[in-house]
C-alpha cells in the first residue's frame, strides 16, 4: 500500500491518494485544491481510482471533490450526513485496499475516520499529531463525542497503527497515547488545570492549554455551565 498526501500551504489542510501498489487501483480522499501532484502520479502510473471519499464536509477538506468524482465517473461517498456525499461510505474495496469507515463525531456530526487494511487510519479533524479537533467548529457535536471517539475508537487500534490527520503530519497510535496532551489528561496520568480564563463573556476554567498543529494553541475549558469545549486559544483569555 502507498499513501500520499498533499497539504495546502495556507489552511494546512491534506488531501491522500491511496493506493495498493503502482498501477494499481486507489482512492482520493477529501480536496483541498492543491491535489495536483496527486492526479499527476494517478495519470503518470495508470492509477485506476475507484472512489472519491470524504471524512466531513468543511469546506477546507471538500475542495473541488464533485469535478473529481465525475472526472474520474466514481462514487463521492462520505457519512449520510455530509451533504456534499453522494453516498454512504461504510466499507468500500478499491483493488487490494480494504477501507472502513468509523464514525467519529465532536469536531462534526457526519466525522468519519478511515482505517485502511488495518494499519493506516486517515483520522482528519478529531485527532491530530499532539493535539485534538475543536468542539466548536460548524456542525459540532459535545465534548464527550469528541472523547469518545478519540479514546473509546481510535486509541483502540494496535500501537502501531500510522494515523494521518487532517492537518499536518503523520503520526501513531503509540504515540499520541504516550504524547498527547489530551489522551494523558483523560488517561489520568495528568492533572486538569484549575485556572481561571475567559471564552467569550463567559466565566471559564482552563483545565489544558496544549500547542496546536499550526503553530499556536488549543484550549480545553469548562465554561461556567459545567459544558467542557476545546477550542482555538485565540478565543480563550487567560487575563481572567
Amino acid at each position: 500500500m502507498i499513501l500520499q498526501r498533499v497539504e495546502h500551504p495556507d489552511w494546512l489542510s491534506n488531501a491522500y491518494l491511496v493506493i495498493d501498489r503502482p498501477g494499481g487501483h486507489g482512492v482520493l480522499v477529501d480536496g483541498n485544491g492543491v491535489i495536483e501532484p496527486l492526479l499527476e502520479r494517478v495519470e503518470r502510473e495508470g492509477t485506476d481510482i475507484t472512489h472519491v471519499l470524504l471524512t466531513h464536509h468543511h469546506p477546507d477538506h471538500v475542495v473541488g471533490v464533485e469535478e473529481l468524482a465525475e472526472r474520474f465517473g466514481v462514487p463521492l461517498l462520505g457519512h449520510p450526513d455530509n451533504d456534499v456525499a453522494t453516498g454512504e461510505l461504510e466499507r468500500v474495496t478499491s483493488g487490494e485496499l480494504e477501507i472502513e469507515a468509523i464514525p467519529t463525531p465532536g469536531h462534526c456530526a457526519d466525522h468519519l475516520a478511515l482505517l485502511v487494511n488495518g494499519t493506516d487510519c486517515l483520522t482528519a479533524d478529531v485527532l491530530f499529531k499532539g493535539t485534538v479537533g475543536g468542539t466548536r467548529a460548524p456542525g459540532h457535536t459535545t465534548f464527550d463525542d469528541l472523547k469518545s471517539s478519540i479514546m473509546d475508537r481510535l486509541m483502540t487500534l494496535p500501537g502501531e497503527t500510522r494515523l494521518h490527520p487532517g492537518h499536518r503530519e503523520p503520526t501513531t497510535v503509540a504515540a499520541e497515547w504516550e504524547h498527547n496532551p489530551f489522551v494523558r489528561i483523560w488517561r489520568g496520568l495528568d492533572e486538569e488545570g484549575s485556572d481561571p480564563c475567559r471564552v467569550g463573556e463567559e466565566e471559564a476554567t482552563l483545565i489544558l492549554w496544549a500547542p496546536d498543529y499550526d503553530g499556536t494553541n488549543k484550549a480545553w475549558v469548562r465554561l461556567e455551565s459545567g459544558e467542557d469545549v476545546v477550542v482555538g486559544g485565540s478565543q480563550v483569555d487567560r487575563s481572567a
